[in-house]
């Protein structure tokens, strides 16, 4: 029987949900920037200095891998009980690194830890699509990247502190009390949500090859240029299996009763082009969050944390877009001109940094992030609701599960393609004879060499953003619904 519709919420009552799933939100997207700044002290503390890199890996590996079968979770046994299960598979894994004896046992615990963490973005967006009509939820879905602004910036100096003045494990313990809000905030209101039992069988052996794609996949990348070379057996292999489990996949999607991912959403075209425009935004995205700081260091002689402030332009710059866009959808009609005119802009601003890159002063540099950071933003809540708004009721958590999925994949993949772009044009020659420049001036052939090296980075970004505003261009503008659409709840 349902329960009161969505419509009897009271407007506090909906904010509440929506400040509730946004802290959860945030507990997913903080663990993936503030461990970083702590890695180094926390290897002196552990030791298996070997295992190091995994402390971000592990989490990011496992997050990436699981973000599909929370969204088809949802759609089957309900919001609530599935976004509370990722909490506390979160929060295990949180106090599993905390007490950590050995660097082994802390990236078994960042791997739980995405494990939980890699659906709370999902859900949260999911439960947004629940309570709010899709004409007025592009105002809400700009908040989710004010989320990732404040894990983007606050995640690392927080980190950075916590491991510096007081001790790295304070780190994993501030989960606990986020979680403990976000679960206060959401679980009463949440009962009150629409009840229909649908009776799905959830496709394990889809799940599995997936993950097992999705890994192989992300390990390919991870290790290939640094641990083993492209061509090692090693890589070879990973690459191998991961195109055996994708095709796997694939045969399991057109063959089982009820596949992990039903292909009514997979056809549905609005959804296709607009997690694969998503998928190319991020790459750009992802990238220009990670290596702009290591291009300020190394061409303009900027310390890390003054690099890292840089950082602050272009993040804001996207919370700007994606607030005026969510908000002018609530009256605009055409409301996909938006994205396709702000990722264009952002596509010829990242092209026109590439062009000047070994050359550009700091302010220009800077004006050309906000460009950037403002158009990127325009299209974060144009996807997500264009996706929201072509789902069928039933399949809006898988949808929107898909949506980050992508989104999650775009990001991985571009740091690491990047990162091999970095390592085939000599950038650690250029960063070993700087001394990790750390503030001190860089001579100008360093300058000179990395500007270039970082040019072909920012090129292959605008590429991506080229591809991102193709697949805009095609996809369908449909009305926004101006209701609720009721979905499955338990």
């Amino acid at each position: 029987m349902d329960a009161a519709p969505t419509s009897l919420l009271s407007e506090d009552e909906r904010r509440r949900i929506i400040i509730g799933v946004l802290i959860a939100m945030l507990l997913a997207a903080l663990d993936q920037t503030i461990v970083a700044p702590a890695v180094p002290t926390i290897g002196a503390a552990l030791g298996d200095l070997d295992f190091l890199p995994w402390i971000v890996s592990a989490y990011f590996l496992t997050a990436t891998a699981v973000t599909p079968l929370y969204g088809k979770l949802a759609d089957i046994h309900g919001r609530r009980p599935v976004l509370f299960t990722g909490i506390g598979i979160f929060v295990a894994g949180s106090v599993i690194c905390a007490l950590a004896p050995t660097l082994l046992a802390l990236v078994l615990g960042r791997a739980i830890q995405g494990l939980g963490g890699g659906g709370l973005i999902a859900l949260a967006q999911t439960v947004i699509g629940d309570i709010v009509p899709p004409r007025e939820r592009g105002r809400y879905t700009a908040y989710i990247s004010t989320i990732w602004a404040t894990a983007s910036v606050g995640g690392p100096i927080v980190g950075g502190f916590f491991a510096q003045h007081l001790h790295w494990s304070l780190i994993f313990w501030l989960n606990l009390p986020l979680a403990l809000l976000a679960v206060l905030m959401t679980n009463r209101i949440l009962q009150r949500l629409p009840q229909r039992r649908r009776n799905h069988r959830l496709d394990f052996t889809g799940a599995v090859l997936i993950i097992a794609a999705t890994v192989c996949l992300m390990l390919m990348l991870t290790w290939a240029g640094t641990r083993y070379s492209w061509s090692s057996a090693e890589i070879l292999g990973l690459g191998a299996a991961f195109a055996v489990f994708a095709a796997a996949f694939a045969g399991r999607l057109l063959s089982a009763r009820e596949p992990l991912v039903p292909l009514s959403v997979l056809r549905e075209p609005v959804i296709a082009l607009a997690t694969l425009s998503i998928f190319f935004a991020m790459g750009a995205y992802m990238g220009l969050s990670v290596y702009i700081p290591l291009y300020l260091e190394l061409v303009h002689g900027f310390g890390s944390s003054d690099a890292g402030l840089a950082l602050v332009v272009f993040l804001g710059a996207g919370v700007v877009g994606a607030n005026l866009v969510g908000r002018a959808m609530l009256s605009v009609v055409h409301y996909k001109r938006l994205a396709v005119i702000g990722v264009a802009v952002a596509a010829l601003a990242m092209a026109g940094l590439a062009l000047v890159a070994d050359r550009a002063s700091v302010y220009a540099v800077e004006v050309l992030l906000g460009v950037i950071g403002a158009g990127l933003g325009t299209q974060f809540p144009v996807t997500t609701v264009s996706v929201q708004n072509a789902a069928a009721p039933g399949d809006l958590g898988v949808a929107t599960g898909m949506l980050a999925f992508l989104r999650s994949l775009g990001s991985a993949l571009s740091v690491s393609v990047l990162g091999a772009i970095l390592l085939a044009s000599g950038i650690v020659g250029n960063l070993a004879e700087s001394g990790g420049a750390n503030g001190a001036p860089v001579s100008p052939q360093i300058a000179a060499a990395s500007g270039h090296a970082f040019a072909w980075v920012f090129g292959a970004g605008a590429a991506s953003l080229f591809l991102s505003v193709l697949c805009l261009l095609f996809m369908e503008e449909k009305p926004l619904r101006g209701h609720v659409a009721v979905a499955a709840e338990s």
